[in-house]
């Protein structure tokens, strides 16, 4: 098979959640964990950091990423769902994987495919797992896919685990209640290896200290480790002045208080930053050398460095048109607080979704002055446009369906005047067609 026939006989032959949802998704580590024995159990053969939560888990793995390779690490990054190209999961210092190593992966284990039935998901964490082997990366960034106990990346003992924070998403896997999904993505600490938690969240935050308390390991909260002086953002750069509440083994240039500026100008990455500094603090108290002048000159660089998209992203400036790929009520609540802080004259938002999450709350969060234009994502799970345009109209939004994601953007700037802003999400399968 050449690339393009390997793809499809992943997406067709392997079941995918991105495409199918619930049933892709297993309940043990079983398929995983025989994969990796048949390659000889590559995930015990480098470093890792492990990186789950609900909201913020892509873009903290891709700073960290960028920091690590910034400071001279030959550095592995996993991450998903991919936007464009199946290959931009699997990085080795900002590079992705070459079409020939995903042929010759599904070549030579097609029949421990067969034998195994593993689901996408599994055999695309095997592969990463294989290469940053063989490559033999100083460390990877590992992000979990979907939860954390059960998700097939939870087969490393990695030297740290992050998870960002805890909000309401796949409810209908990881439980209907905070904490419930709190102990799910707790399922990531690992025993005796520290875990920094992005946000401290009084609801979930026991949920986090019992789980480090039986494990015995050393826990810390980021957003308690760190005060913000001042932040500011244009469309291309979020500014932000920030100093350690206890003082610091992380001085910036032996100050107190030191300025970052990020190439991604989405506020909501303010939480982020606070949970990747602390990431960094405990890698350097593990031995790895990380200057402060790697951590700024690396998170100046993000996207360049390790081709993250989505994130508070300018499509164009005339139409000011940006996406997003937040999709859950904490994600949209950030995303509305970046679009208070542009100034427009009409807004008019690109929105699609899909059918197997209950999307009444975020609905109900969306301005009703906005101008919609309602869509499906080309993926089975989409939800048809019409059905998104009645249930958005039950609580007030208006505007039409459009047949594809295509019709509807070029529809909303076509229509969209000098000083209108033109914002695309909903989900990250809509900003998947447009980036």
């Amino acid at each position: 098979m050449n690339y393009q026939q390997t793809l499809n006989y992943l997406y067709t032959q392997l079941p995918m959640f991105t495409r199918v949802g619930a049933s892709a998704f297993k309940t043990d580590l079983t398929n995983t964990l025989a994969l990796c024995a048949k390659l000889d159990n590559p995930q015990s053969k480098f470093r890792s950091v492990h990186v789950g939560g609900t909201n913020g888990k892509g873009s903290t793995s891709h700073m960290l990423a960028a920091i690590l390779q910034t400071a001279g690490y030959k550095t592995g990054l996993y991450t998903s769902p991919h936007l464009k190209d199946f290959r931009e999961r699997i990085r080795i210092n900002g590079e992705m994987i070459s079409e020939q190593t995903v042929v010759d992966f599904v070549a030579w284990h097609q029949k421990d495919f067969e034998e195994i039935q593993p689901s996408f998901f599994e055999m695309t964490v095997a592969l990463a797992f294989d290469v940053f082997a063989k490559e033999q990366v100083d460390i990877a960034v590992i992000e979990v896919g979907l939860g954390g106990r059960l998700d097939s990346t939870n087969v490393i003992t990695p030297l740290l685990s992050v998870i960002t924070n805890i909000g309401w998403d796949h409810m209908n896997m990881l439980g209907d209640t905070l904490g419930l999904i709190a102990g799910e993505k707790a399922g990531i600490i690992k025993p005796g290896v520290p875990v920094v938690i992005g946000e401290h969240q009084p609801e979930v935050s026991e949920v986090f200290l019992n789980k480090a308390k039986k494990e015995g390991s050393p826990i810390e909260f980021a957003s308690e480790n760190w005060d913000i002086v001042a932040q500011s953002s244009d469309l291309n750069l979020l500014t932000v002045e920030i100093q350690k509440q206890v003082l610091p083994t992380f001085a910036f240039s032996d100050e107190p208080v030191f300025k970052l500026q990020l190439d991604l100008p989405g506020f909501y990455q303010i939480k982020n930053l606070k949970t990747v500094l602390s990431a960094v603090e405990e890698l350097r108290e593990q031995g790895f050398t990380i200057t402060d002048e790697h951590v700024a000159k690396a998170l100046k660089q993000i996207k360049a460095l390790t081709g993250l998209h989505g994130r508070w992203e300018v499509l164009s400036n005339t139409p000011l048109t940006i996406c997003d790929t937040g999709h859950n009520p904490e994600g949209i609540e950030e995303v509305l607080k970046n679009i208070s802080a542009v100034p427009y004259k009409t807004l008019r938002m690109v929105i699609g979704m899909v059918n197997d999450k209950d999307i009444s709350k975020v609905l109900a969060m969306l301005p009703k002055n906005a101008i919609y234009y309602f869509c499906k994502p080309d993926i089975p799970r989409g939800l048809e446009a019409k059905s998104l345009k009645e249930k958005a109209g039950s609580v007030g939004l208006r505007g039409e369906a459009y047949p594809s994601v295509k019709d509807a953007f070029e529809a909303a700037q076509s229509t969209a005047g000098d000083k209108d802003l033109v914002f695309v999400g909903g989900s990250t399968f809509v900003v998947a067609e447009v980036v």
